[in-house]
């Protein structure tokens, strides 16, 4: 469904106008304005019932100014011609204050895809439908003696940048995701969706996984840590994909020698392929970056070879090479980032995954990830709300949550199956994967 313009968003005609008066009166070398506007509701829901409804508007202008080899930046949440002289002037005494150092050149326009992410039943959703939603959630769980408790956004934002050398590309999108926890005396179950059309999700289905999960993650009892061969939902398998990204998958890491990334050898499992697109209309599109660099697909890993890293201006220039267009705003000290990321299924169903084994592990997700050894990919966590004894291809019993310490890489060394389906999972910061449910080999448990 396409719309004209949103009803909380500035039109792109406008919006371009701003930023070129910017762009005009700056005395810098180069400059810089990146704009972005988001438009969003949250309904929130506890113990069966609605308790909050919230709407936000916010915009955001950035500035950023490169002047005799000096950066200066500043920004404001104003988009008034007043608010626009005041924020040039800011990054221009900014810039002025700074040693000089290395910079690098701002991009010249270069043609990025139009992807159509936008609509119209997202944007303008209400809060009677975001209630409809969690209320056929929250039905489902008091006919089972359970509590619900969860929270429904929709959104609409657009984000815009141009800059000295001719650049300007805008782009527009939505995004619907809600999660939930439904919880007995002794266990909970989680589930979560997103998606751009709001329409797609169904609120019967999710409640009915959600609710399935917390009955059969009741009394759970503790089991030995050790390792196990195990089966991990999406929602752990989209975890791990953006430790993944955030330690390995960024040219910075690779140039610093920290990145578990060696590029052109073996580092996983051969059932594992990994790539980044941000025209992919199956995640969250993202058609440029914010330095204003078209994004285009890049293969990460390929039948578990290592084949590539995503790279910014910044990180490009120091191989003499094209930036991939996974530039955060800069300058900054992260550097580039894989923000969508897919992983190819395979081919068998996810109520499969679990035959054959013996004795082993099923994942609902992980909670409270964090990275132990990057180069050595190794990180460490806890399962959550959902974590299952298999015995003989089969879930018997819910155990207690578990602390695993282990290397990502040896872990998807011993990629045995994938499903043949997959699930997108929105990123808590921005971004997405789109992942299979993954059955491995081993698994390291420590407690």
């Amino acid at each position: 469904m396409k719309a004209v313009e949103s009803p909380g968003l500035t039109d792109a005609t406008s919006l371009r106008a701003f930023m070129e008066v910017i762009i005009e009166r700056s005395p810098a070398d180069e400059t810089e304005v990146l704009v972005t506007e988001q438009d969003g509701a949250l309904t929130r829901f506890a113990n069966n019932g609605i308790h909050q409804n919230v709407a936000e508007r916010n915009t955001t202008v950035r500035v950023r100014v490169v002047k005799n080899g000096k950066t200066g930046v500043a920004s404001l949440n104003q988009l008034s011609a007043e608010a626009a002289r005041g924020v040039l002037a800011r990054a221009i005494e900014i810039a002025d204050l700074q040693t000089a150092g290395e910079t690098v050149p701002l991009p010249g326009p270069a043609k990025a895809a139009t992807v159509d992410a936008w609509f119209d039943r997202t944007a303008n959703a209400t809060p009677e439908e975001r209630a409809d939603f969690v209320g056929a959630i929250c039905r489902g769980a008091a006919r089972q003696g359970l509590k619900a408790f969860g929270a429904f956004s929709t959104s609409g934002g657009q984000v815009a940048i141009a800059n000295s050398k001719g650049v300007f590309h805008h782009h527009r999108g939505t995004q619907a995701a809600v999660n939930t926890v439904v919880m007995g005396d002794a266990g909970s179950g989680y589930a979560d969706r997103s998606a751009l059309d709001v329409a797609s999700l169904d609120g019967e289905e999710l409640a009915a996984e959600v609710i399935e999960k917390a009955q059969r993650n009741q009394q759970a009892e503790p089991v030995e840590p050790g390792v196990y061969e195990v089966v991990l939902e999406e929602y752990a398998v989209g975890e791990l994909l953006e430790f993944m990204s955030y330690v390995g998958f960024s040219a910075l890491a690779l140039q610093e020698e920290r990145s578990f990334m060696r590029l052109n050898e073996r580092i996983t499992g051969e059932k594992v392929t990994i790539w980044d697109d941000g025209l992919d209309l199956n995640g969250i599109p993202a058609p440029f970056d914010f330095e204003g660099v078209p994004t285009q697909r890049v293969d990460l890993i390929r039948e578990g070879v290592a084949v590539g890293v995503v790279y910014d201006q910044q990180t490009a220039a120091r191989e003499h090479r094209q930036s991939t267009g996974h530039g955060l705003p800069a300058p900054n000290t992260e550097g580039p980032y894989a923000t969508n990321l897919f992983m190819a299924p395979g081919s068998v169903d996810k109520s499969r995954l679990a035959d054959g084994i013996k004795r082993g592990i099923w994942v609902t997700r992980f909670w409270y990830v964090r990275v132990v050894q990057p180069k050595a990919s190794i990180i460490t966590g806890m399962t959550r709300e959902g974590t299952f004894l298999i015995e003989d291809g089969q879930l018997t019993r819910p155990v207690k949550d578990l602390r695993f310490t282990e290397s990502m890489l040896e872990a998807l060394a011993g990629t045995v199956a994938l499903s043949s389906t997959t699930k997108l999972q929105a990123s808590e910061y921005f971004g997405a994967t789109r992942v299979p449910a993954v059955r491995l080999q081993r698994f390291t448990f420590t407690s």
